[in-house]
């Protein structure tokens, strides 16, 4: 098959292609830097099979080209987006421009191509649901989303349910249940695995929320999950992707700790944290019956793959 990846230089992107390319399927991808095998459209592309696009989602013109010239597609996994919280509410902008009205554009040439996408939303849209996050809570009940980056992404599964009734288009949402290891490249937006195990392996602090729990995915596990959606694709259906162990924050803490040799006082332990989640309590049972979801790894053995990985990339 001929799949396109957005975001494909990204934490779950960059794993995704992998995957799908180790499964022999035709894979290009697309983000917004310069690639050393990327397609040059207006010049002389110097590798022999350009494999990499240069694109921002929220430019129609750049996405429409991308599919257009370099596809058509079977299916599009579209993981470009702005991620995180924080990172929403520093760069509220370049979150609503990229998550909605890039979402959009993908959307429009779905409707004129017909290729089949995979969405990737968020925990996030499920707010403050004090009970297990099971796929249809947000069909029953009214739910309030906690930050933008939350909001965004319910509007993005919202713009693909009105496309599917009125277009006929076919569509699967995935929700990410804070999925983390060996390639998510630290920076302060991160997930808080990363966060907590660059903070340890240089000596800084970091702030442990009180109050908060969580099921962390690690990442082979993750996009392993997605990839098989290419095999057992069901339109319209929504798949939560989430961990099967259930911790608190500070438990989380304490794994770094006990993984990095790190002086406990550099975790500082502070109240809840205000807009955020208190309990993400997942139910991933349709993700198992339809797509095969495993977990291969406890999660302090993912944290010291992850480790072992960070430390060799940022040379600690």
């Amino acid at each position: 098959m001929r799949i396109l990846v957005t975001g494909g230089v990204g934490t779950v992107g960059a794993g995704l292609v992998q995957e799908l390319r180790g499964r022999g399927h035709d894979v290009i991808s697309c983000d917004l830097m310069h690639q050393a095998d990327e397609v040059g459209f207006s010049l002389r592309t110097d590798v022999e099979k350009p494999q990499y696009a240069r694109c921002d989602v929220s430019e129609y013109r750049q996405i429409e080209r991308v599919i257009e010239e370099l596809g058509p597609f079977d299916y599009i996994y579209h993981c470009a987006a702005e991620f995180g919280r924080w990172n929403g509410e520093d760069f509220y902008e370049t979150l609503w421009r990229t998550n909605a009205i890039g979402t959009k554009n993908i959307i429009r040439l779905q409707e004129q191509h017909g290729f089949r996408l995979i969405h990737f939303s968020s925990s996030e849209v499920y707010g403050d649901w004090p009970e297990i996050m099971v796929e249809s809570v947000m069909d029953d009940y009214e739910i309030k989303q906690m930050n933008d980056y939350a909001m965004s992404k319910w509007v993005n599964e919202m713009q693909i349910r009105n496309s599917a009734i009125q277009y006929g288009t076919q569509s699967v949402v995935v929700r990410l249940f804070n999925t983390y290891g060996p390639g998510e490249y630290y920076s302060p937006y991160r997930s808080v695995n990363s966060r907590f195990l660059y903070c340890a392996l240089n000596g800084l602090p970091w702030v442990v929320f009180r109050g908060h729990s969580r099921t962390s995915t690690y990442l082979g596990d993750t996009v392993r999950t997605v990839a098989n959606i290419s095999e057992n694709f069901i339109p319209g259906e929504t798949y939560n992707i989430g961990g099967f162990e259930h911790h608190t924050i500070e438990e989380l803490s304490d794994i770094v700790l006990r993984l990095t040799g790190a002086d406990p006082k550099l975790a500082e332990a502070r109240d809840s944290e205000v807009l955020t989640t208190r309990d993400k309590k997942v139910d991933v049972s349709k993700s198992v019956r339809d797509l095969d979801h495993k977990i291969t790894y406890s999660m302090e053995d993912g944290m010291r793959l992850t480790m072992d990985w960070m430390k060799k990339v940022y040379g600690l």
